[in-house]
């Protein structure tokens, strides 16, 4: 076999060039090799509900999903879907032509932009963004045209203004994420109501992440943007299981949209898995059934977990952007006498036994979030009150 090593052409398809691995990788193996408490990758410490799980236990011994499941998902997680769009949200689907089961909302977003994306085509993305969005519009040959959401009030808010400045004749889609991560912004109404108008007037795809969809705090409000005059026949709605039932590793996604847009994803899906998760995917249509007891239950815990967090970490110095939705906490370290996110990060397991995500990775432009860091707030209370005491040592 001929030595690659030598070889004048990159092994790396140049689309990927500038990624490398994954923050979350490189952070996880830090706390790892540090001992240090983790409050950077967005995964509880805990399962979800033991009905579920057990329902995952009894479609394993029932020989259910054991093999290859239907490429469009199991028919009961796909009705299981359309039911609660139905019950949350007023959106009616047809679980047979308008759902399609994905490998988490990680696949469903590659799939979506895969098919739907030509090379050369704009993509608008809310900027932080989650890494993937960067990778995935890459790969399709795609543009990405960031709009920055900035800190304003406490809170991370998107400028109008901006987003329709950024779409041109070549735009192709906008690619949209409420609840935000990383900044926990949940967009209003108001917001929703103007995306949808300049979506509709440029006659724009719109791709429209909503994982965190039950996990909103205080006043906050999820309004799915597909419900809004003219965007159910132009919008792919994402979401999965692994937020809100705290089963991250089981990887069951899923997006609804018209018939036309759910056929061009599946296009593309069916080259990535296929077909996953089948045991899981029966458990998750049970999940999505639950009483609204157990999604307010578990969004009051959630917002406990979130306070908790937050005071320690003003307590300890930081300024925090209070969230209204997500796992996460975003802060400034400015007043910390801090400057760089990553160096800051990278030091803080050592300092404090802590573990966090710096923020500039999520830009464009690495200057735009270099004062900024994320914590995870997902965890047990003695995993947060521990690192929370942890985290005073700055203020020292």
């Amino acid at each position: 076999m001929a030595d690659m090593t030598s070889s004048p052409r990159p092994l790396l398809n140049r689309r990927l060039a500038e990624f490398g691995t994954t923050v979350f990788a490189e952070m996880s193996a830090l706390a790892l090799r540090t001992g240090s408490i983790n409050l950077g990758q967005g995964f509880p410490d805990t399962d979800g509900p033991e009905e579920v799980r057990e329902a995952a236990v009894r479609a394993l011994r029932d020989g259910r999903g054991n093999q290859y499941p239907p490429g469009p998902g199991v028919p009961e997680l796909r009705t299981a879907v359309t039911a609660h769009q139905r019950r949350r949200y007023g959106l009616s689907f047809d679980p047979d032509t308008e759902v399609l089961v994905t490998a988490g909302a990680t696949e469903a977003i590659a799939a979506a932009l895969l098919a739907l994306v030509e090379p050369g085509d704009e993509v608008v993305a809310l900027e932080p963004y989650y890494d993937s969005y960067a990778a995935c519009v890459a790969l399709a040959g795609g543009r990405r045209v960031p709009v920055t959401l900035r800190p304003q009030g406490g809170r991370f808010r998107l400028d109008l203004d901006e987003l329709r400045d950024a779409v041109t004749d070549r735009t192709r889609l906008l690619l949209i994420n409420t609840p935000h991560n990383p900044t926990g912004t949940v967009l209003t109404r108001e917001e929703l109501a103007a995306i949808a108008e300049l979506a509709v007037e440029r006659d724009l795809l719109v791709v429209t992440d909503e994982v965190y969809e039950h996990l909103v705090y205080d006043d906050a409000e999820h309004v799915p943007l597909a419900t809004f005059p003219g965007m159910r026949e132009r919008t792919v709605t994402i979401s999965s299981a692994g937020k809100t039932f705290s089963f991250t590793g089981w990887k069951v996604g899923w997006i609804t949209a018209a018939p036309e847009l759910v056929t061009a994803v599946r296009s593309a899906k069916q080259y990535l898995t296929y077909v996953s998760a089948g045991p899981f995917q029966y458990a998750v249509a049970e999940a999505l059934a639950l009483p609204d007891s157990y999604f307010d239950g578990f969004r009051s815990d959630l917002q406990r977990k979130r306070d908790l967090l937050g005071d320690g970490l003003r307590a300890a110095g930081f300024e925090v952007y209070q969230p209204q939705g997500t796992y996460f906490v975003t802060t400034d370290i400015t007043p910390l006498g801090e400057k760089d996110a990553y160096a800051f990060c990278h030091a803080l397991p050592e300092r404090c036994g802590v573990v966090a995500i710096p923020n500039s990775v999520f830009y464009d432009a690495p200057d735009v979030g270099r004062n900024q860091v994320r914590f995870a707030f997902c965890k047990k209370d003695d995993t947060l009150s521990e690192a929370v005491d942890r985290l005073r040592r700055l203020a020292s």
